[in-house]
């Protein structure tokens, strides 16, 4: 659901045996997840959903049935079936989130019909709607909330609104990794806020959260976000900057790097932030550590950011730093 600048793709990429993005990052029970929505296998789905306790793991499995194609074709059934539920509400309201995004794409504002505003505006809506029902039956359901910003993003609320919305993520779980994610989108200059605004959030989150929390990725992020606003050539020179070099190793140290850091559901997302950062601030043994840990476990996004076809990039990446990793 970001947004992002096309760079030229290389002329030619080598098709043999590469590397794909995987929704379930590797994990097991994703796949399995994924694969129950996918046959409207609806009960198995939620007698697994509601094994999970932790926010943020549960955060990860509904981000995985947002992104199950058709959902939006059949989901009314698990409704119905069980009204006095919350989570199959969550489960609409989140994929009524992706399925919004689907219907705008990618493109810049300017480059998106107003056939597609109208079908993203009516998505989210019915989005909206459901997590608004969830949240008003289960206050605590920090998921939601989370999904409300970057739904609030879209929608164009106003800054109160999805500051509220925010809050009642981290009410609930102050570290909800979804929820500041969205929050600092939200605070990017190409949506509501500004560089200052973007970085003030990040660094304070990462500031205040706990040693091994992913939240210090957040760092990177910000930092990513700078480097894509600013003209070819401008953005290399400025992630390869002594400053910001030391900034991201502090957030690795803080984060990835450190011993308390655990390979929770989502875990790959965490060093695929790091390694584009790293790679592209020409810090070659930095991001070679981080393409060591990550093997082929690639996410979309920030690849996407650097080439048209997000696994070129990132294998050009990978074999740069691995290339370059002793200088």
């Amino acid at each position: 659901m970001r947004l992002f600048k096309r760079r030229t793709a290389p002329a030619q990429a080598d098709q043999g045996a590469r590397p794909v993005v995987d929704p379930c990052l590797g994990d097991p029970a994703a796949r399995a997840l994924r694969d129950w929505l996918t046959q409207r296998n609806w009960p198995a789905a939620r007698d697994f959903l509601l094994t999970v306790t932790d926010p943020d793991d549960r955060s990860f499995y509904i981000g995985v049935c947002a992104e199950v194609d058709g959902v939006q074709d059949w989901i009314e059934q698990w409704i119905a079936a069980e009204p006095y539920s919350t989570l199959p509400l969550l489960v609409r309201g989140a994929h009524g989130v992706y399925w919004a995004w689907e219907a705008r794409g990618a493109a810049r504002a300017s480059q998106t019909s107003q056939e597609q505003f109208r079908e993203f505006f009516r998505r989210l809506k019915m989005a909206e709607n459901c997590l608004d029902e969830v949240v008003e039956r289960d206050p605590t359901d920090a998921t939601a909330w989370s999904f409300l910003v970057t739904s609030g993003m879209g929608r164009q609320v106003d800054r109160a609104e999805v500051e509220r919305r925010f809050a009642g993520a981290i009410r609930q779980h102050p570290w909800h990794q979804r929820a500041h994610t969205a929050m600092l989108q939200y605070l990017c200059r190409k949506w509501y806020g500004s560089h200052e605004e973007m970085f003030a959030f990040a660094r304070q989150a990462a500031a205040r959260s706990p040693a091994g929390s992913p939240l210090a990725a957040l760092v990177a992020d910000a930092h990513i976000e700078y480097w894509l606003d600013l003209p070819s050539g401008d953005d290399a020179k400025y992630m390869s900057q002594p400053e910001v070099v030391a900034e991201l190793n502090a957030a690795a140290n803080h984060s990835v790097r450190h011993p308390a850091f655990q390979r929770r559901p989502g875990w790959p997302a965490v060093h695929n932030t790091f390694a584009f950062a790293f790679a592209c601030a020409g810090a070659w043994r930095e991001a070679a550590e981080q393409f060591d840990i990550i093997g082929d476990q690639l996410t979309e996004w920030p690849w996407r950011y650097f080439r048209n076809e997000g696994v070129a990039a990132f294998l050009e990446l990978r074999e740069d730093a691995y290339r370059n990793r002793s200088r």
